[in-house]
């Protein structure tokens, strides 16, 4: 099997260092690795089961964009988290559609904050309601997600009006053949290095290129 990690962008989220951190993990898996600097990479014409990617701020082009699209949709998995994936290619309406939702803020900047497990599903299954300190992510989402994780807003922080808002943190869906997971979790390496946080990704990851059977929720 062969992945493709593109990553780059904003180094505030330190996109070299946290993809790395999923370097033996996806080794240990059998996976060939490349690594790409370049949102160009969608352009090559080399096949590869999961594509993760890790670049906060990218303005695809209309080429980049179809050639990602059109690779996942024709059955290549596509994961990632937090800003990398969520906080990116604002004007490419595809890609949005791809990924299922879109980053709006993250109100008082790092808090502490409860990730709830949907424990319904068979990717969360064994894990539990967990607390984190990082950024709780705000998105418009697109309401056909099969969520795997959520948190509550409260209202605190000065954004009054979230209070009560039930957010995605992790989830799945498909597009055509391919499979899509993306985690809001994610800020640092820290953050991906929580246990559970380390779970859910690790989880995703091998659903979204097809390791994984997929099952019913309930299943």
């Amino acid at each position: 099997m062969r992945a493709l990690v593109v990553r780059g962008g904003w180094d505030g989220h330190e996109p070299v260092a946290c993809t790395e951190l999923f370097r033996d993990f996806l080794e240990g898996d059998g996976f060939a690795l490349t690594t790409a600097d370049t949102l160009d990479a969608y352009l090559d014409d080399g096949s590869y089961d999961l594509i993760i990617q890790c670049w906060t701020g990218a303005r695809f082009t209309d080429e980049q964009e179809k050639a990602l699209v059109e690779r996942v949709r024709a059955g290549a998995g596509f994961a990632g988290w937090h800003g990398g994936v969520v906080a990116t290619g604002y004007q490419a309406a595809q890609y949005q559609y791809l990924v299922g939702a879109r980053f709006l803020c993250h109100p008082g900047q790092f808090v502490d904050y409860t990730v709830d497990i949907e424990n319904n599903h068979f990717l969360s299954d064994g894990l539990s309601s967990f607390p984190v300190h990082t950024e709780q992510y705000f998105m418009h989402v697109d309401p056909t997600l099969d969520v795997l994780a959520t948190t509550t807003f409260t209202g605190d922080h000065g954004a009054p009006e979230t209070a009560g808002a039930v957010m995605p943190v992790a989830w799945t869906r498909r597009l055509g053949a391919g499979r899509v997971f993306v985690c809001t979790l994610g800020h640092s390496p820290a953050d991906l290095r929580v246990p559970q946080t380390r779970t859910i990704m690790e989880r995703g990851i091998r659903w979204a290129c097809g390791m994984t059977p997929d099952q019913d929720r309930d299943g």
